[in-house]
């Protein structure tokens, strides 16, 4: 039994940690072994490096930032992610990636192709059998993180301009590798886009 890599991508607010726990819960009713993970925080030092970089205090250069998050994806991808894999399990991360490309390189402006070349590094070149994409407006996408807490880490704390760039880079890697990724609006009702991620993780099980 071969294992599984999937990522779930999407602006803020946009319900990743929702629609993952829902695939986790309905992999393991058929009898799947799931690994959930995440990035930044998916291992022991994964956690440290998340409070670096989401919550500490001050700025931090975007080659900077860029190279913080690669760090703890090298580390994840080593110490979790392969080997969850190797042991025919299926794992479902909350970001990869795509989320550098999209907020380091067309958030931050910094160039996307070199972005992904050092995750790409960072990881031996390792890519998810699936990538899910939920979509969302980032107006929409603020109106929820406001309407759920007060507090923003360094990301979600950007402005509108940064959000919209973020977006159309997802779309644009969405666009790139058709194969990879699946699309779905994530102003659709929640049983509707879990029945259709269902729907396309069957045909990779």
């Amino acid at each position: 039994m071969t294992g599984l890599f999937i990522t779930f991508e999407g602006g803020d607010g946009s319900g990743k940690s929702t629609q993952a726990s829902l695939l986790a819960e309905w992999l393991e009713a058929s009898g799947r072994t799931v690994e959930r993970s995440r990035e930044p925080g998916g291992t022991e030092l994964g956690l440290e490096l998340r409070e670096i970089v989401l919550h500490r205090r001050g700025h931090i250069a975007p080659r900077a930032e860029a190279l913080i998050y690669a760090a703890d994806r090298a580390h994840n991808i080593a110490t979790k992610v392969r080997p969850a894999i190797e042991r025919g399990e299926i794992v479902i991360q909350d970001r990869y990636l795509d989320s550098s490309v999209a907020y380091q390189g067309a958030g931050r402006v910094l160039d996307p192709i070199e972005v992904r070349d050092i995750s790409i590094w960072a990881t031996e070149g390792f890519l998810p059998h699936l990538t899910i994409l939920l979509d969302l407006d980032e107006t929409i996408g603020r109106e929820r993180l406001d309407a759920a807490r007060t507090k923003y880490d360094r990301l979600e704390a950007e402005k509108s301009d940064f959000h919209s760039r973020v977006r159309a880079g997802f779309l644009a890697l969405a666009t790139a590798e058709p194969e990879r990724f699946l699309v779905l609006a994530a102003t659709d009702p929640i049983t509707s886009i879990a029945a259709d991620i269902r729907a396309r993780v069957t045909g990779l099980l």
